[in-house]
């Protein structure tokens, strides 16, 4: 079958079936995903220790409790060969709220793991044993490869299918992980986390030739990698925010951030001269992480020079995320995240839940010859339009964009954050213009800028169409070619084509730059 005859019978299968094909029938409300509906997990690590409990659409989970204590177990391991005797206190006092807190919500239990501050530590095992003690909580210590396998299945979660180079930095280490076909494939394990980058001897010098040697040893193991890189850690997380301060770049939101090999270049050298405190101010990062940041600019650099990734993208997701992944079955995970949080979404708060499929259904003729990731924004985008009306009708629009832009959507690009939030602005009001949110309409061009519009005001013209079931609907077709739009009434449709309905086809037509047809069928 050739390329073209298959995208017609599969945009034939979703017309005629919205739930099947690319889509698929949502599973939230399976037994498999009900079972993950709350899930609670806490990453005991060198730096930190946070717990994170998920809940929600079990494929593209909301944060129902995220909580991070520095405790900076791994500080001084190196000489020491112990915890952090203050850190562990702290730590031990983090679980033991983490435990009363899990209780308070009606979690069954939390998973917890531990990673290379603990694994290392001669008193690891005695931590452990104290913490069972005080609070019944078991820590799973993994080794570096596991780290790595869980983070890297992290960024599956977010991003299903995806291929590439996962690094995952903590205080004490940093894991490698390849993944191709949502697979992980080759994972290995270093020392070259800040916290152990302290004690590296010799001074800066000493520090970077240990770097690059390391790195060397690295690239052995996994062989070149030239795809994405994945970067997945609270200190790359911490220069992210860096660069987008240094770029003026106006969505803040880290997940699917990208930089290039030259702009993490321009960025650590802008690190290297500016007042930490004052970075630290104006990007709202924390004084404990901060402090970490330019031994992490150190490894970054030596990281992006020795693989040459041909881009690099930052990933929130990493190994709690990974630890959900895990517990996930696999036609779970085979899910697109991004419709499966948007069925979720409309099954909740929607005032028509299930309308979202016909009114795809109705729009569909207009968009038949778009690229397969554009068709699923609009398949998105339909099942979104009804879920913001409890906002007031005159901030509705905008309330639209700042969900769609900031949401925890996973599989979304920032560009196509906004073009879903532009088409559900336009869901509300003709115009764009005026709005808090100029400044992010620039992350797209004209084009794309028109096609949201278009999107937009085709959902406002078919949410005026709300039938029964068992109505006949009426169609759309379009040519675009003559510049037609022919609109099929059907007797149920006639009476809800009043003028309002007009008035918003008329809309449509307009952004078309086409000519309108009525016709009524008796």
């Amino acid at each position: 079958m050739s390329q073209l005859s298959e995208r017609t019978a599969l945009n034939q299968a979703e017309v005629a079936h919205p739930d099947v094909g690319f889509f698929g029938r949502p599973l939230f409300e399976d037994p498999s995903a009900r079972a993950l509906s709350r899930v609670g997990v806490v990453d005991v690590g060198s730096n930190s220790v946070r717990l994170v409990v998920f809940d929600g659409a079990a494929r593209s989970p909301a944060y129902f409790y995220n909580e991070k204590i520095m405790c900076a177990l791994g500080a001084g391991l190196s000489d020491s060969g112990v915890l952090n005797p203050e850190g562990r206190v702290r730590a031990l006092s983090a679980l033991r709220r983490f435990q009363h807190l899990a209780r308070g919500m009606g979690l069954p239990e939390l998973t917890v793991v531990a990673t290379a501050a603990v694994r290392d530590a001669s008193d690891g095992p005695d931590f452990c044993a104290e913490v069972k003690r005080e609070t019944g909580l078991r820590i799973w210590v993994i080794d570096g490869e596991e780290e790595a396998r869980l983070s890297a299945q992290g960024v599956l979660l977010g991003w299903p299918g995806s291929y590439g180079l996962v690094c995952d930095i903590g205080g004490s280490s940093m894991e490698l992980a390849e993944i191709s076909g949502g697979r992980v494939g080759r994972r290995v394990t270093s020392s070259l986390g800040p916290l152990k980058l302290r004690e590296i001897k010799g001074g800066k010098k000493g520090r970077q030739g240990h770097i690059k040697q390391t790195m060397a040893d690295l690239q052995e193991v996994m062989g070149p990698q030239r795809d994405r890189l994945f970067l997945v850690g609270g200190s790359w997380r911490a220069i992210a925010r860096i660069d987008m301060y240094r770029r003026g770049y106006p969505l803040h939101v880290l997940h699917e951030y990208r930089m290039t090999a030259r702009s993490v270049s321009a960025t650590v050298k802008y690190i290297q001269y500016s007042d930490i405190d004052e970075l630290r101010s104006a990007c709202g990062i924390s004084s404990a992480r901060m402090s970490l940041v330019p031994l992490a600019t150190e490894v970054l650099s030596r990281l992006v020079k020795t693989f040459k990734p041909k881009d690099i993208a930052i990933s929130s997701y990493g190994i709690r995320e990974g630890m959900l992944y895990e517990q996930m079955p696999q036609r779970l995970r085979d899910r697109d995240p991004l419709i499966e949080s948007c069925r979720f979404a409309e099954a909740k708060d929607a005032r028509m839940p299930g309308f979202g499929k016909s009114l795809y259904a109705f729009i569909y003729p207009i968009f038949k010859s778009v690229p397969i990731a554009r068709r699923r924004l609009i398949k998105a985008a339909c099942l979104l339009h009804d879920v913001s009306w409890r906002a007031h009708p005159d901030y509705r629009a905008e309330t639209c964009f700042d969900n769609a832009t900031r949401a925890n959507l996973g599989g979304l690009k920032h560009s196509e954050r906004v073009f879903l939030g532009l088409a559900l602005l336009h869901r509300y009001s003709n115009k764009r213009n005026g709005t808090r949110f100029e400044e992010l309409y620039d992350l797209i061009d004209d084009k794309t800028k028109l096609e949201a519009e278009i999107l937009g005001k085709a959902m406002r013209f078919g949410a005026m169409l709300w039938m029964t079931q068992d109505a006949e609907r009426g169609t759309l077709r379009w040519f675009p070619k003559k510049r037609e739009l022919h609109l099929r009434l059907t007797p149920d449709m006639v009476p809800l084509f009043g003028e309002v309905a007009e008035a918003r086809l008329m809309s449509l037509a307009s952004s078309l730059e086409a000519e309108v047809t009525i016709k009524k069928v008796r």
